[in-house]
């Protein structure tokens, strides 16, 4: 009985402070993020199911590529010998060169700039496999249908901040 009554006050000092459940959902006004990098658009071209299978080389820099996009969570080291990191990708090496940067795209979202530093058994073709620390987001992430560009390394003078790295460490 006790329990009842401190719920209900708890509801009467919640209804007091406009907090009800019948407000709907919080609405806060868009933001405007402005960076100074201008990156040329991206043309996704369609593919007939299956192409990759045909090819013979790697994919050319800036060339947009359909990719399917999935997450991994593993610890350990990648195929370079190097620790995995936020920032890291798998992909087949028949397409991606390993130690080369891509930049992703679902759909119409930027992911960021990643580097090619892992393959893996599963990943075969025109597959992106992007390196996560929480494996629950791996799972949530699932599997998604996204575009690749290979780009070419940036002068050392030209600060591009790779994805999953902070500002302070982009600056070094």
């Amino acid at each position: 009985m006790r329990s009842m009554r401190v719920v209900a006050r708890w509801v009467v000092v919640l209804g007091m402070l406009g907090c009800s459940r019948d407000s709907g959902p919080i609405t806060l006004p868009p933001v405007v993020v402005m960076s100074p990098y201008q990156l040329p658009g991206v043309v996704v071209r369609g593919a007939e199911r299956g192409w990759w299978k045909l090819a013979s080389q790697p994919v050319r820099y800036d060339e947009p590529l359909p990719v399917g996009v999935t997450m991994y969570c593993l610890s350990g080291t990648t195929r370079r010998g190097r620790y995995v990191r936020p920032g890291i990708v798998a992909a087949d090496p028949r397409f991606f060169p390993l130690a080369r940067y891509i930049e992703l795209y679902v759909g119409e979202r930027y992911l960021g700039r990643f580097l090619v530093d892992d393959t893996g058994k599963r990943i075969r073709g025109a597959r992106i496999d992007v390196w996560s620390a929480s494996c629950s987001e791996a799972r949530r992430f699932g599997l998604q249908h996204g575009t690749a560009v290979l780009v070419r390394r940036e002068s050392p003078s030209t600060a591009i901040r790779q994805a999953g790295q902070t500002a302070a460490a982009a600056a070094r």
